[in-house]
This record gives C-alpha cells, sequence and structure tokens, in this order.
C-alpha cells in the first residue's frame, strides 16, 4: 500500500499507512487545518507533516484520538501548535516517561468544539471503551466521523487481539459506538482500515454485546473458558484478549 491521501468530502482527507493499516485525517477549513493522529514516532510523524504540505498551506491543529504510540507518539513533528486530546491522553503519554514525547496541551473531559477556519468540528468522549481516552472527530458539514479506535476494521469485519488491551473496557464500548451512531454522520473513518457505514457499527457492537455476555457468564462461573471460547463470536486469540484468559 502506497501512502495517498484520499478525498472523502469537500476538505476531509483520509491518509492510509500499511505499517498496521493506521488512517490519519485531515481537515481543511478557510486558513487553517486540523490533523487527526500522527503515527508512531517523530520520523513518522515528520513525513505525514510533509504530507500535509501537500494538501494546504495552512497552520495546523492536532487532535489525538488516544494515546497508543501508533496514533500520538509523532506530535513532535508538528510543534508548536495546539494539541487537543482527552485528559486521560495526556496522563498516560505523560506516564511513559519518553523526554522527547509532545504532550497534548489542549484537554476535554467530554465534549469539545473547535473552529477550523470556520469549520465547526466536534471532539467528543463517549467513556472508556478501547481505551479510556478515546476521542471521536466529527465533521458536521461533510457527514464525516473519524472514530479512531472506538471502530476496528478487521476483514470480515471483526476484531483482533491487539483490539482488547489492559486499558480496554469491554462493557463501556458498545455504548460509545452508541454515541458514534448518534453523530449521525454517513463516513465513519476507523483508526485503521478503510471507511465504514452504520451497519458495520452496529455488527461490531452486536460482538461486544455478545463478548460482555460471555465474560458475565464466565465471571458468575456458568461457563467456564473453554465454553466462552466456544460460543464466542470471534476466533480464539481474540476471545481471549476480550475476556482476559491469558
Amino acid at each position: 500500500m502506497t501512502p495517498r491521501w484520499d478525498v472523502l468530502a469537500d476538505g476531509v482527507y483520509a491518509r492510509r499507512y500499511p505499517d498496521w493499516d493506521l488512517t490519519i485525517g485531515l481537515v481543511v477549513g478557510d486558513g487553517a487545518c486540523l490533523v487527526i493522529d500522527t503515527r508512531a514516532d517523530a520520523e513518522q510523524g515528520a513525513e505525514l507533516a510533509n504530507a500535509v504540505r501537500e494538501v494546504t498551506p495552512h497552520p495546523w491543529t492536532v487532535a489525538l484520538t488516544h494515546d497508543h504510540f501508533d496514533h500520538a507518539f509523532g506530535v513532535s513533528a508538528f510543534l508548536p501548535c495546539e494539541v487537543w486530546a482527552h485528559e486521560n491522553c495526556h496522563r498516560e503519554l505523560a506516564a511513559r516517561d519518553k523526554p522527547d514525547l509532545a504532550l497534548p496541551d489542549r484537554l476535554l473531559t467530554d465534549r469539545a468544539e473547535l473552529d477550523i477556519g470556520g469549520r465547526r468540528v466536534g471532539l467528543a468522549h463517549f467513556g472508556p471503551a478501547h481505551s479510556d481516552n478515546d476521542v471521536v472527530v466529527h465533521v458536521p458539514d461533510a457527514s464525516v466521523v473519524f472514530a479512531g479506535d472506538l471502530v476496528e476494521f478487521s476483514p470480515p469485519g471483526s476484531f483482533t487481539a491487539e483490539s482488547f488491551g489492559t486499558d480496554t473496557t469491554l462493557s463501556g464500548w458498545p455504548a460509545a459506538i452508541d454515541g458514534v451512531l448518534a453523530l449521525g454522520a454517513e463516513i465513519i473513518l476507523p483508526g485503521h482500515g478503510p471507511t465504514v457505514d452504520r451497519d458495520f457499527l452496529l455488527a461490531q457492537k452486536e460482538i461486544l454485546d455478545r463478548l460482555i455476555t460471555l465474560d458475565s457468564a464466565l465471571r458468575a462461573g456458568e461457563v467456564d473458558a473453554a465454553a466462552a471460547i466456544a460460543a464466542s463470536p470471534v476466533a480464539e486469540d481474540v476471545t481471549r484478549a476480550a475476556l482476559r484468559l491469558g
């Protein structure tokens, strides 16, 4: 896969990278732009910054969808600028104890609204899910949402074991998907992979609901690990990660 900018709507772009099939967002307004996620390190961030300059010369603001390295470790290449993220994202990045890691300086708890060159762009946190600091970026005039890893693309529309980390709150994830759906966007960008639609999110929510039911039954002693794995809608390694079976 050769990275390129795909036009999603007027002034709204996505760029996919072969590393982890990462998807980056860009929103261009009148005299300003917003970069959504920054890749995995300063070198990759610099590549992205140069790629943004292929599209627009406007000064940028950065928004981070969450603290995981592949999304948030390239910030230094964009400084000085405003960097928006959830307050827990700042906490998690500061705890990495990496002196060269740039931290966000504009923090939200639930919601924030940005003016990107006359375009209204909303940032929203719908509670702990994939991480405890997931933020979605909504561009209402284009009916586009950059959902970060709240939406996990892995053919045929399932999850990977890496979707469920020690910082994942399985029980909160369906409600976060409901939050994304409530925005009413027609185009939804996962943190990895191509655009998806509302039906894709509904299918992911159904998988999560089934995993939550299995997790509850497992914790209550109603099923054992083998039975939970057998009844799971996803592969064994994904089930083990989601249900924290080791």
